[in-house]
């Protein structure tokens, strides 16, 4: 992958920049930390890493 994206393995990976640039990370992680609650952000970026990663998928 080329650009920005370049050390980005998957969807999360760009969610997550997306949502911190924008600012929606630093509102989830106040709230979370109001209410006291994990986000579950890095699980759920794995998650779409695993679901739909950038480059050649490996045969199983």
């Amino acid at each position: 992958m080329k650009g920005p994206f370049k050390n980005h393995t998957g969807l999360g990976d760009t969610v997550a920049a997306v949502t911190q640039v924008t600012g929606i990370k630093a509102i989830v992680d106040a709230g979370s930390k109001a209410f006291n609650k994990p986000c579950g952000c890095d699980g759920r970026r794995k998650t779409l890493n695993d679901l739909f990663p950038y480059g050649k998928r490996e045969k199983k």
